[in-house]
């Protein structure tokens, strides 16, 4: 392998990029961004590769999910705490279920930038750069607006460092506490029947742990009952940024990109002489591969070769975005590559990209028994293969959205105009990622059922 610096990227293929039309305040923006303190520590980095190791061996289920894409408008902590709570409830719906530790890792405090099928958007004959995210630009449609500004970036930074702030607190801060789990519902899901069966699953914990504290087994004891690890995640896509919060460890030497925990390169730019692996490639985090219908079995190979050539478990998780309709034709070749040449993965399912569609009503939507038959077809793929179904990929929210139709509360096209709010594409509103957590816990104790029958 060539020699790898922070800014080698730049003599490779970087797409997906704003043209900034000011080079002397780009440079001032990531000047100042590295004098900043980092977002995250190389330790905390490392201690999530170490539980995705655990993962892929088939130890634990990865659960990620977030917003699409944060914006500064919506910056707000109790957005901040719905989202958090509504992956507690997920967490603890998997844990219970499958007797798995669950890892689990937010698509925020970070995730700003967006890649675009097109440079430019034209409405009403007026073409102007594309929206790529409020860190680059902004969504209003003006010429001012949509002109890339580096100080976004400086923005981006104080609201994930006040994001990651409140995310800790909430974690480490007894919030988490698994004596709080009734509390952690929802108040708009009301009677839905996922609600129904997550407080039933709630009043079994619950019978557990006064039965653990009788014991003398209690939060003050066992810390485990009260915090929980939270890990951040993003799309290292504006590579400015990220080679700006690029720090080397002082305690081994070697580098990591300190805006998140886990970084992962998308469908776009994970081609062959990318920037974007190129940047990846030399970093110490653990990191995620988006893997599309366009991906071949040799090139995944390769990839993998160039992201992990030492074969660390925990390293890589590839992420599988196919929709429905495709991923059980598709997605075997890639696994049947991959196992064969003992590449250590984690396998997650991403069952939200390839099942966009336009409603009639004009909105972009997800129907939710297409993200469903998605996450079936993608453990039907992982049984047949013997592999682990390890983690799953989600853009979801935990305000009351009506951004995806279907799901037990049966959000209809109709119905998305009442709350959507969504910046970019639409999300899980809580009650339907409680209805897919409770999904993905029959499908992998059936995994786990199937595994303890050949042992």
């Amino acid at each position: 392998m060539p020699a790898w610096a922070p800014d080698s990227w730049t003599a490779h293929d970087a797409r997906q990029q704003p043209d900034y039309p000011d080079a002397a305040a780009l440079r001032v923006a990531t000047d100042t961004l590295r004098s900043y303190p980092p977002l995250v520590f190389a330790g905390e980095a490392r201690n999530l590769t170490a539980a995705l190791a655990e993962v892929s061996a088939g130890r634990g289920f990865l659960l990620q999910g977030g917003d699409c894409a944060e914006s500064f408008a919506e910056f707000h902590p109790n957005t901040i705490r719905d989202t958090f709570r509504v992956i507690l409830q997920m967490a603890v719906v998997l844990t219970y279920a499958s007797k798995l530790p669950v890892v689990k890792l937010g698509r925020m405090a970070g995730q700003f930038a967006k890649p675009r099928s097109a440079p430019t958007e034209t409405q009403a004959g007026d073409t102007l750069p594309a929206y790529r995210g409020d860190n680059v630009n902004d969504i209003a449609f003006t010429a001012e607006g949509r002109r890339p500004d580096p100080q976004r970036m400086i923005r981006a930074y104080s609201q994930a460092a006040a994001t990651l702030n409140l995310l800790r607190a909430f974690a480490q801060g007894g919030y988490a506490n698994l004596h709080q789990v009734h509390r952690w519902t929802h108040d708009f899901l009301g009677s839905s029947p996922w609600s129904r069966k997550y407080r039933e699953t709630a009043d079994r914990i619950g019978d557990a742990l006064d039965f653990m504290r009788a014991c003398g087994i209690d939060p003050e004891t066992v810390p485990q009952l009260a915090q929980t690890a939270f890990y951040t995640s993003h799309e290292a896509l504006l590579l400015p940024y990220e080679q700006a919060m690029a720090r080397q460890d002082s305690l081994t030497g070697d580098w990591y990109d300190t805006s998140a925990h886990f970084l992962w390169i998308g469908d776009r730019t994970r081609f062959a002489g990318s920037a974007h692996v190129e940047f990846l490639r030399g970093i110490g985090n653990p990191i995620g591969l988006k893997c599309g219908p366009s991906l071949e079995p040799d090139a995944l190979l390769r990839l993998l070769d160039t992201l992990n050539p030492r074969r660390v478990p925990g390293r890589i998780t590839l992420i599988t975005r196919y929709g429905a309709d495709k991923i059980e034709a598709a997605l075997p070749r890639l696994v049947r590559a991959v196992t064969r040449e003992g590449h250590p993965v984690v396998w997650s399912c991403d069952p939200m990209h390839g099942n966009t569609m336009q409603s009639a009503t004009g909105y972009k939507t997800r129907p939710f028994e297409r993200i469903l038959a998605e996450v079936r077809g993608f453990f039907a793929v992982h049984r047949a293969e013997g592999t682990h179904a390890g983690g799953i990929h989600a853009e979801m929210t935990g305000q009351n959205v009506t951004e995806c139709t279907g799901g037990a509360i049966d959000v209809t096209e109709q119905n998305l105009a009442d709350r959507y709010h969504t910046h970019c594409d639409p999300r899980l509103n809580a009650s339907q990622s409680l209805e897919l957590a409770f999904l993905l816990a029959e499908m992998l104790n059936e995994e786990l059922d199937a595994r303890r029958q050949a042992a």
